[in-house]
């Protein structure tokens, strides 16, 4: 029996070197791509912006997206509640650019148990225009963002345009968070668009054209999912439509955390997967070669197969993390905490762990339940 588990590790291992290069094989091949802007292609684009209280910086990140260089666009801030402090804010914002045509629409409308997609509901109904952006109230761009991120769009076969992130963070528990974006998550994300192209998106970006929206049924067609972003680039994909991962990379500005909100962050995050995909979430075993090595060692009682696994696995293991964190995406995250990997990966394994078990999550003060496919119950009171 031992020396069968023996070898499941050591499988495990093996399996985990081969995603580590190919992770380095497929970011280098997607940000080597050439990328052009065609000045006769800027089609007029209407932003959605849902807004729910007051993150880090919030009016740098919003003005970020009121200082495009872009021939037209409009902008629509939305906010469920009347006396949400953003709103002040955007108030100042429209103030500040007059010259961007920028709304601010507040309504408390609710279609569904996802909030944030009933702001996206609410604030549609406003637009302008026949291509929509959807970026999160944390994200700040570059003034040439527009101009790159609707150059996909050029083939009308693209439906959906999403893109990567640099998480910005202070303090070394959101830092945690953000060196396992940087280091497993961006990866894992290549190797899949590596491999198949990606069908499902990220709140950083996702442009959608309007008839894909309606062709998927419009934002009540995901207004009871958790992971809103993912069923926007999913649903279009199933309906025929191709979703397209830019390279432009925006940044994500994190709030400060405390360690319990990272947790229960994370195992929202992993119990969505795992009722929304289970194959995929198990799959992620095979990426955990910093765990796997160390257990076959442990298991080996210090052999010398169990050494050499341990140290070839966890070498490009982080030849990885900084190929892909530092060097494509210059995360500074990265750079400065590249030492805690090991830990971040054996901390994240005990959550995967956890996610198997259980089937409520608390999201914004809400107890809800996630049922299959990745649909949210209001839960009234649940253990």
């Amino acid at each position: 029996m031992m020396l069968v588990i023996e070898w499941l590790l050591l499988i495990l291992c093996l399996v985990a070197i081969c995603f580590y290069c190919y992770s380095i094989y497929a970011a280098i091949a997607f940000f080597t791509q050439p990328h052009t802007i065609d000045p006769a292609f800027l089609p007029p684009v209407t932003i959605l912006k849902p807004i729910c209280g007051v993150d880090r910086d919030a009016e740098e990140n919003l003005a970020s997206f009121c200082q495009q260089d872009y021939p037209a666009y409009q902008i629509i801030f939305a906010v469920r509640d009347r006396e949400d402090p953003a709103i002040a804010i955007i108030e100042q914002l429209i103030q500040q650019f007059p010259n961007v045509d920028i709304q601010l629409v507040v309504s408390d409308r609710i279609i569904g148990a996802n909030l944030k997609v009933s702001n996206l509901a609410n604030a549609v109904t406003a637009a302008k225009h026949e291509i929509l952006l959807i970026a999160d109230s944390d994200i700040r761009v570059g003034k040439d963002y527009l101009q790159r991120i609707v150059q996909p769009l050029q083939d009308e076969k693209v439906g959906v345009v999403t893109c990567l992130y640099r998480s910005l963070a202070q303090g070394w528990v959101t830092s945690f968070e953000a060196l396992g974006i940087a280091t497993s998550f961006h990866p894992g994300v290549l190797v899949s668009n590596q491999l198949e192209k990606i069908k499902f998106a990220f709140g950083s970006t996702i442009i959608i054209r309007k008839q894909a929206l309606e062709a998927i049924g419009g934002f009540n067609a995901i207004a009871d999912y958790l992971a809103d972003d993912f069923q926007l680039g999913y649903l279009p994909a199933q309906a025929g439509y191709r979703v397209f991962l830019s390279n432009y990379i925006v940044d994500h500005i994190l709030d400060e955390s405390t360690l319990a909100d990272i947790i229960q962050r994370q195992i929202r995050w992993l119990r969505c997967i795992w009722v929304s995909r289970p194959w995929g979430y198990l799959g992620l075993l095979f990426t955990y070669g910093t765990v796997t090595s160390l257990l076959l060692l442990l298991v080996t009682k210090g052999s010398i197969l169990g050494w050499t696994s341990l140290v070839i696995t966890w070498i490009l293991r982080l030849i990885m993390a900084w190929v892909i964190g530092v060097s494509v995406f210059n995360d500074t995250v990265t750079k400065q905490y590249f030492w805690l990997i090991p830990v971040r990966d054996l901390m994240h394994f005990a959550i995967w762990c956890y996610g198997f078990f259980g089937k409520y999550i608390t999201w914004r003060g809400q107890q809800l339940q996630l049922i299959p496919g990745g649909k949210l119950v209001l839960q009234e009171n649940a253990d």
